[in-house]
């Protein structure tokens, strides 16, 4: 600080009251990168060693399971309506041919 006249000069260090070295933005830039390397490699790495199992967790390992047993249906089996249409032609009680018919605790069991 010094004075000129009536005037005071004072230096930048001087009126902030500390030291303009940047550390702060490299700091923070360091701390920034290092986040993303550190999420990459929780993302990468179990990425790269899932196995058969938790790749069909996926929608793309589930598609192509679908396509590898070339089943073409959702996993429905039958409907109610097609299930009452099996048991209304064969009769109340009517059984095939080759079904067997008997009790067990009390309850009618068919073998087919």
């Amino acid at each position: 600080m010094h004075k000129e006249g009536d005037e005071i000069h004072v230096s930048e260090t001087e009126a902030s009251g500390g030291s303009k070295e940047g550390v702060v933005r490299w700091i923070l830039l360091g701390g920034l990168v290092l986040a993303v390397l550190l999420m990459s490699i929780v993302w990468i790495i179990p990425a790269m060693t899932q196995g058969d199992v938790e790749e069909e967790a996926t929608v793309s390992g589930e598609i192509q399971s679908m396509e590898d047993d070339g089943d073409g249906t959702d996993s429905i089996v039958g409907t109610e309506a097609d299930i009452g249409s099996d048991q209304s032609e064969l009769g109340a009680g009517e059984a095939d041919a080759g079904d067997q018919t008997f009790t067990e605790d009390g309850i009618e069991v068919i073998e087919n």
